[in-house]
């Protein structure tokens, strides 16, 4: 397998071959691409929206969206086209999945796409946390769209109910196991209302990832070639999420990533942490005031950046690439960021974006949206690992059967690390 630094020189000789998009008999160039759908709303008619919209200006083009499930349904569908021939040129795929689209040779790094002086001042311009996924040995893979970090929502009524200042969330873990207690109610021995929820399928590791950061614990290198599951910040997170069930201040078990949000807007739990790419659900579902804060810290602040970058394929045509790189840059123009983030809660992925009189209107209408934007200094990269899906499975079961009570948070995790132990060591280069 050729080095990553020799597969983007050879992505970008290719590349920049033939300088404009040749299309067959006068025909539109069809760009099809694949779109995960992560969260509730209406994100495939806004997408289908935004490529109507550009088909507008660019006609010699037209792009055709594919929704092809969740995260997981999308990658395993791009990769199997992908080794069958036929991959889209254009995919929105998890920042996690670099290192394993590297490993197939399955998609040549954007900054050898776009290297002119206003594309490198493009490329600059998003908001760092949000490009360290994407950014391996020296080159940029992908670049953000879809992208979250988790949050903390609170429903203020049920603070108030429960004698707690309905303007105050936690601050940190201590502050959030005393006010879930207060915030539990029952109805005889049934509990009406728990305190708080954390959920834990979907993705497991990615709200544990947030607990582990607040403990100052990383989970993986920059590398993706080790990760660190078994050491003491990690166990103290995971113990500290297993004793909220314990404890009886969010209900026991393995809680649903799915049915969370809409726990939260039927009052069946008074605080959630999710996703901020459901903001938009919650403030338009929720009958009660609520408010979005950052994470509760334990020894520090942390969040973990989540969601989906833009991917361009290796087997794509010149054509192709130049084309998807136009509607790329388009997509991700101040203006349609900033839409975006408004129409859906992802957080709009460059600064400038957050200068516009739409956002800043949207803004101070409404102030919990800014939230996620004001966390990212405390945000690490999402888990993304050589061989990530086999990395991370593990993981997820092993947290899994902690919450579960089946293991204890010591004995899942180191199993876990010797399971990311084992798949890893062939990437180590020393």
């Amino acid at each position: 397998m050729p080095s990553i630094s020799r597969r983007a020189a050879l992505a970008g000789t290719a590349a920049l071959a033939v300088p404009a998009i040749v299309r067959a008999q006068n025909a539109p160039l069809e760009i099809q691409f694949f779109f995960p759908i992560a969260v509730a709303g209406p994100i495939t008619r806004i997408i289908d929206g935004y490529a109507q919209d550009f088909e507008k200006v660019h006609q010699d083009i037209r792009i055709k969206p594919v929704y092809a499930g969740s995260y997981d349904d999308t990658i395993a569908k791009a990769i199997t086209a992908f080794k069958g021939g036929h991959a889209p040129p254009l995919a929105m795929l998890g920042a996690i999945q670099v290192f394993s689209l590297i490993d197939l040779d399955a998609i040549v790094p954007i900054d050898q796409l776009a290297n002119s002086p206003e594309d490198k001042a493009w490329i600059g311009g998003f908001f760092p946390a949000f490009m360290a996924n994407g950014d391996v040995d020296g080159h940029v893979w992908s670049v953000p769209f879809q992208r979250s970090t988790s949050v903390l929502y609170w429903n203020k009524n049920a603070f108030k109910e429960a004698g707690l200042d309905p303007e105050k969330p936690p601050s940190n873990w201590t502050e959030q196991t005393e006010m879930g207690h207060k915030l539990v109610t029952k109805s005889g021995s049934t509990v009406t209302r728990w305190g708080v929820q954390i959920p834990a399928t979907g993705g497991t590791y990615w709200l544990y990832q947030a607990l582990a950061a607040e403990t100052g614990q990383r989970l993986m290198n920059q590398a993706g070639d080790q990760t660190y599951f078994d050491s003491p910040g990690a166990i103290e997170a995971l113990d500290y999420w297993v004793a909220l069930g314990k404890e009886g201040v969010q209900a026991p078990g393995v809680l649903d990533w799915g049915t969370t949000p809409n726990d939260f807007v039927a009052g069946r739990t008074a605080i959630m942490w999710t996703t901020t790419g459901n903001l938009t659900f919650v403030r338009n579902n929720a009958k009660f005031p609520f408010g979005v804060a950052m994470l509760p810290a334990d020894k520090q602040r942390g969040t973990a950046t989540g969601g989906a970058n833009f991917h361009i394929f290796s087997t794509a045509t010149t054509a192709e690439r130049q084309a998807s790189m136009l509607f790329i840059k388009w997509v991700t123009s101040p203006e349609r960021a900033a839409q975006w983030g408004i129409d859906t809660g992802y957080v709009a992925t460059r600064p400038d974006a957050w200068e516009t009189a739409k956002m800043k209107q949207y803004v101070a209408g409404f102030p919990q949206a800014a939230v996620a934007r004001d966390q990212l200094p405390y945000a690490v990269p999402e888990l993304s690992t050589h061989d990530n899906q086999q990395v991370t499975l593990p993981l997820n079961s092993a947290l899994q059967a902690a919450l579960a009570g089946t293991k204890t948070a010591k004995a899942a995790l180191a199993e876990a690390q010797a399971n990311a132990d084992r798949l890893l060591r062939p990437f180590r280069k020393t």
